[in-house]
């Protein structure tokens, strides 16, 4: 799998292949809104209007989605994913590979 880099815009997640820039995938979610991103280890959770989705990152598939129902419609914050776990994970495949 390439490496992609995973950008949230307008209501929408895109993927993006991190060596030429190329869209790999684009996954729109609702409204045009704020989306915050986070790289896991087996999803890219994103956040729009309140609602939290989970995306296979291979595809941008929904893999599954809360609407947080009772919180309101505002920002969503995530923690626990991002940049540094998703390179360290590139990392150990990489070990993995040469080992």
């Amino acid at each position: 799998m390439a490496e992609r880099v995973f950008i949230g815009v307008h209501g929408t997640v895109v993927a993006l292949d991190v060596s030429s820039g190329t869209e790999l995938w684009r996954t729109p979610l609702k409204g045009g809104d704020f989306v915050t991103v986070a790289e896991l280890d087996r999803a890219v959770v994103a956040a729009t209007k309140g609602e939290v989705f989970a995306l296979d990152p291979s595809s941008g598939a929904v893999i599954w989605h809360n609407k947080l129902k009772g919180l309101g419609l505002g920002f969503v914050t995530i923690a626990g994913g991002g940049q540094a776990s998703g390179a360290a994970a590139s990392q150990r495949r990489r070990q993995q590979a040469s080992s």
